[in-house]
């Protein structure tokens, strides 16, 4: 009989993660290796990841191995998928998490439209859709040889809803157009790579609402106003979602969008 237990567990799997030393990164990383996973974690050189992996395998029992890749880089790309593909392990899981986001702090990103770049976008572009798309077709061979394969897309509440700006006044904070249309194309890539790949590999996504980061009081009291459940996000809500969606939990789910936003898009 399949038990709960059964369904969760990913010992004997491997899960690329990347943009592992960010905050929901270093979640998933410690919420897949609890259920057994051996973990590739990506990250830019320089990253504070090494010491993420000692964490984790002290933690966890679990085997961990770090990729340093400029994911705005095709030839970085193209090294990455080659590591991966020859260090023989196979693959099981992929999560697309790296992402410039709406604080990242890039001339032409979190101001006036007027005032974004062409040249920001693409970056973001390159980042957010593009790296995820070049991931997904060169490590598609892997992913079919796994028996449970997924891809996991981290989007967001802005791929799916207009930004309120309300929430912004008298902050310094902003909503870059090429934040919003990345997350959007990142969802749209998920439905198609979902039929495309089915039946071997399942594609899901999930849309984080607002994590709280220490943004000004101000947005923080608008934004919990605005959301039912009266909070913004903690890096660890997003912890089930991710467990479900790489485990055998959600074997007959694919091509959904599973928004993590205490209610953010019920109104």
């Amino acid at each position: 009989m399949l038990t709960i237990a059964k369904l969760m567990s990913l010992r004997g799997r491997q899960v690329l993660i990347t943009g592992a030393a960010g905050g929901i990164g270093r979640v998933i990383a410690h919420t897949l290796a609890e259920l057994g996973a051996d973990l590739l974690l990506v990250d830019l050189s320089g990253a504070s990841y090494g010491a993420l992996a000692e964490e984790i395998e002290g933690t966890w029992g679990v085997r961990v191995r770090m990729f340093d890749c400029d994911l705005e880089l095709q030839e970085d790309r193209a090294r990455l998928i080659d590591s991966v593909v020859r260090q023989g392990a196979g693959l099981d899981v992929l999560i697309n998490n790296a992402a410039f986001v709406g604080t990242t702090g890039l001339q032409g990103w979190g101001t006036a439209f007027e005032q974004q770049t062409v040249e920001t976008w693409r970056r973001a572009l390159e980042v957010n859709l593009t790296a995820a798309f070049d991931l997904s077709k060169g490590l598609l061979h892997l992913l079919k040889q796994s028996n449970g394969g997924s891809i996991i897309n981290l989007s967001s509440i802005y791929g799916s809803y207009g930004p309120d700006y309300s929430l912004y006044d008298d902050t310094s904070m902003g909503n870059p157009a090429a934040y919003a249309a990345s997350k959007g194309g990142l969802i749209q890539l998920t439905r198609w790579l979902a039929t495309t790949l089915a039946p071997e590999v399942r594609v899901n996504a999930i849309s984080p609402g607002g994590v709280f980061r220490n943004q000004p009081e101000a947005f923080v009291k608008r934004y919990e106003a605005r959301t039912p459940l009266k909070r913004m996000a903690t890096e660890d809500d997003f912890r089930g979602a991710v467990a479900y969606l790489a485990s055998d939990l959600s074997c007959y789910v694919t091509g959904q969008n599973l928004a993590v936003d205490g209610g953010w898009g019920v109104w």
